[in-house]
């Protein structure tokens, strides 16, 4: 399967400042200020703590996409909320908990090699208890232990609620403890992203509208991990936002693995464009973000909503994956050429100025020169602002894990540069064309040289390019949102003074 859905995977732009202070590919969480170095226990917004004996010290380290993100802060609400101290310096905890991501090798091996430091710790005395929480748990289950038997509790996905009971349980005996269940169905198990103890820069937030997909791309491990498309009501998004808006955010991204699909499975006959336009109305964040467009299903109707809504940004994220019509239809994305060409041709028509970004898988089993060929001419010509690639990894339990005509690791490896190399060529003269225009900008922070950093409404946090502020008065700071005007560029990032 290809990362291509994960936002926290879509970095084609290796060398930018990491304004979120993040480590690249895991997010590990900061210290929490005075409670956590007096050892009290952080709360999260709007909970109670109970008073418990020997509240375990707990870190937290999140690996993958802002999805999983989100269930991370979820579990960390509900920690604190439990007692527990939260602290983000590892060598002072007694219990780390890894939210893993498990839908690439990659991904895999990167979470198993966090667990090795943590066993290593472990068996010097150093740590008292392991836990393992996430996709990879959902995906491997209990044969996640014959490759890390330091593992003291397996969480999960449809588990995330039973995180407090794995943290406190410090009675270890030689039982590992699992919490592993099917999906729930929403509307018997109500799921709600409310109370997180956030992990992302105060001024945005991540907002996840559905659970799971039903598009069945036969690359992709996630309907077997994390299920079918379940989708919050409106009600329930409107009341998250406002949480995390009161709670600072001035922008809101909306994500979920396929959110162009959002509401057909409950019976809510306006859909996307619907939840765009109330969220407009009724949340008071400055910026709200669309991402993980799903292009086959992209209405007139979205778009217009786009267009039309005053907070919603002129941006969209649509991973398209590929542009030769075979190989679209082995991958089971059910659009063409065609159709995607129509498509992109009517966001530009509908929504004058739109940020367009999007993802490529190359390597896919049995592509040819000619149709990879094709997709390189497709990206030279298509204007995007942005594109990730990603190398296809052989998923065995996936249909296309089973073709054949799998493609040999270095034609991968030579493709994928080609690729990045055609994109890189757009993606600068893209970033050109914004020299002399000027443009609000949200402010993200400053960087090791003490320059702001700041993106305008076509640029999404993590993933693009941004824009560099060298002489930015010093009063600014993260969350601010002000004017400013493009005056060169530094590779894909803009170099921006303030605007008179």
């Amino acid at each position: 399967m290809s990362r291509a859905d994960c936002p926290a995977a879509e970095k084609h732009l290796e060398n930018r400042p990491d304004t979120a202070g993040r480590k690249r590919g895991a997010t590990a969480l900061p210290v929490l200020g005075a409670a956590a170095d007096k050892g009290a226990p952080a709360r999260a917004p709007g909970k109670s703590r109970k008073k418990a004996a020997k509240a375990p010290v707990v870190s937290f380290v999140s690996l993958g996409c802002a999805k999983n993100l989100v269930d991370s802060e979820m579990m960390l609400g509900q920690i604190a909320a439990s007692g527990a101290v939260i602290s983000g310096d590892e060598s002072l905890a007694d219990t780390v908990v890894v939210n893993t991501c498990g839908f690439l090798e990659s991904s895999r091996l990167e979470a198993l090699d966090v667990i090795e430091e943590l066993a290593a710790r472990k068996r010097a005395g150093d740590l008292k208890r392991i836990v393992v929480a996430g996709c990879l748990v959902q995906r491997d289950g209990e044969s996640l232990l014959e490759a890390a038997p330091d593992i003291d509790a397996l969480v999960g996905v449809n588990n995330r609620d039973d995180i407090v009971q794995a943290v406190w349980r410090m009675d270890r005996d030689a039982e590992v403890d699992q919490y592993m269940g099917d999906y729930h169905r929403f509307e018997t198990h109500p799921w709600q992203d409310r109370g997180r103890l956030r992990l992302t820069p105060r001024h945005y937030a991540y907002v996840r509208i559905s659970e799971g997909c039903n598009q069945k791309c036969t690359f992709c491990t996630i309907p077997s991990i994390r299920g079918p498309m379940r989708s919050k009501s409106a009600d329930e998004l409107v009341e998250e936002a406002r949480e995390l808006v009161d709670d600072g955010a001035r922008e809101i991204l909306l994500i979920g693995q396929d959110t162009t699909s959002y509401g057909g499975d409950i019976g809510d006959a306006a859909g996307l464009a619907g939840l765009l336009r109330r969220l407009d109305r009724d949340v008071a964040a400055d910026w709200i973000r669309l991402m993980y467009v799903y292009p086959s299903i992209m209405t007139d109707e979205m778009i217009d909503a786009i267009a039309q809504c005053e907070r919603v940004v002129k941006y969209i994220d649509i991973p398209l994956q590929h542009i030769n019509d075979r190989m679209l239809k082995r991958m089971h994305r059910r659009v063409t050429r065609k159709q995607t060409e129509t498509l992109l041709k009517r966001l530009r028509d509908r929504i004058p100025g739109v940020s367009i970004r999007t993802t490529f898988i190359v390597g896919f089993p049995g592509e040819t020169d000619a149709e990879f060929d094709e997709l390189v001419d497709f990206v030279r010509g298509a204007g995007f602002d942005a594109a990730g690639a990603f190398v296809y990894s052989l998923e065995p339990e996936t249909p296309a894990g089973r073709m054949r005509e799998q493609i040999d690791d270095e034609t991968k490896r030579e493709r994928h540069e080609r690729l990045m190399l055609a994109q890189q060529d757009v993606a600068l003269e893209a970033a050109r064309a914004w020299i002399g225009r000027a443009f609000g900008m949200i402010v993200d922070g400053r960087d090791a040289d003490s320059r702001l950093i700041a993106r305008h409404a076509g640029q999404a946090p993590e993933v693009d390019a941004v824009c560099i502020a060298p002489k930015a008065p010093k009063k600014l700071k993260a969350g601010d949102i002000v004017r400013a005007k493009c005056v060169e560029t530094d590779g894909y990032d803009l170099i921006v003074e303030p605007a008179k």
